[in-house]
């Protein structure tokens, strides 16, 4: 295995349950880059959103927008980015992706223009990679990792924000995706699975959508 990744900005992506931020992580440690995780447990809106989403979907997605912002700005400064690489678990479009499904269409108009202001200061990763999950599994691993305030995500949600990602993808210009199914495989527990991905992310890839089904 190379000692460098081939891509120095790589995002780890995918809906709520996929490990994603387990993965960027382990991919980070592999590499000895630098890390960047998503800090949604500091978020004060997000367990009240849960219970009331109509209330607090607003404050959530903007405070959501602000915190993200912030910490790219601060963390992926071109100086940095050209010295060190980088793996993150979460891409700042996340922001739009979700407050196009939780917001009402007058709160979206405002909150695309605040978004459409402050994307373009920040850079595009080098490679997304997308993680696919079942809604099932989606669902099993919530579960699993027993975090109170998740525990009340419905199916439904969970399967609008899997047509959101996609049709931002549809959108996105000038990035390489790579989607990867990660039904039948697990990238934490089984180290073949995990050495395959490490393959995969070190291809070469023109910008646009790369749909990989593993095993």
């Amino acid at each position: 295995m190379s000692q460098r990744m081939k891509y120095d900005y790589v995002v780890v992506e995918g809906n709520i349950g996929t490990g994603k931020t387990s993965l960027a992580t382990r991919l980070s440690e592999t590499y000895g880059t630098r890390l960047v995780l998503e800090r949604f447990a500091e978020n004060p809106f997000l367990p009240p959103f849960y219970e009331n989403p109509q209330r607090f979907a607003f404050p959530l997605e903007l405070s959501f927008l602000a915190d993200r912002y912030q910490q790219l700005k601060e963390e992926l400064t071109p100086q940095e980015l050209f010295h060190t690489q980088t793996v993150s678990d979460y891409i700042l479009s996340k922001s739009l992706i979700f407050a196009g499904i939780t917001l009402k269409d007058d709160e979206f108009g405002l909150y695309q223009r605040l978004f459409q202001i402050i994307n373009p200061h920040l850079p595009k990763p080098q490679l997304l990679v997308y993680l696919h999950k079942s809604v099932d599994n989606l669902r099993r691993n919530i579960r699993s990792r027993g975090r109170e305030y998740e525990q009340k995500i419905q199916p439904e949600y969970l399967e609008r924000l899997e047509k959101g990602y996609w049709t931002y993808f549809r959108q996105l210009e000038g990035v390489r995706i790579l989607v990867i199914d990660t039904n039948n495989i697990d990238f934490m527990k089984n180290n073949e699975d995990f050495e395959l991905l490490l393959q995969l992310l070190n291809k070469d890839y023109e910008p646009g959508i790369h749909r990989l089904l593993t095993r």
